[in-house]
């Protein structure tokens, strides 16, 4: 996740927002980080609840219980996977803050690796802390 991070988002990615958008290169990493940002603390709130592989696609399991809604989301976070490595624009400016806010958002994704992360540690509660709130008290 740290190396897909880096790798991606500093060493690479950086050039290929700019040259999609140009002077605007500020916007698409705006745009990516409030949306990477509310994703995260959605996802440090149901990690904590529900520390098991699947991501997105148990949360909906959990919160619905319809199994073709499970299906929906998963193939969608499969094809967001896809899609978003695969982004390009066009001659509109639109077009182009979208593309390089899609690859800005590639770069700092590693949700579904961090519930793949708590699945395995001893105490995910508290390495993925609720974020709206407290935990409640352990016992001892």
């Amino acid at each position: 996740m740290i190396g897909d991070i880096l790798g991606t988002g500093i060493y690479t990615l950086t050039g290929n927002v700019a040259g999609k958008v140009g002077g605007a290169l500020w916007l698409p990493f705006l745009a990516a980080f409030v949306v990477a940002f509310l994703t995260a603390f959605s996802y440090l709130e149901l990690v904590g609840k529900y520390p098991r592989a699947a991501g997105a696609a148990l949360y909906t399991n959990r919160a619905f219980n319809i199994q073709f809604l499970t299906f929906l989301v998963a193939c969608t976070v499969m094809c967001s996977g896809v899609t978003s490595a695969s982004t390009a624009a066009h001659q509109n400016a639109w077009a182009a803050v979208t593309a390089a806010t899609s690859l800005a958002f590639f770069a700092m994704v590693g949700f579904e690796d961090s519930v793949n992360m708590a699945e395995e540690t001893r105490d995910p509660e508290r390495i993925f802390p609720r974020c709206c709130s407290p935990a409640p008290p352990r016992p001892r």
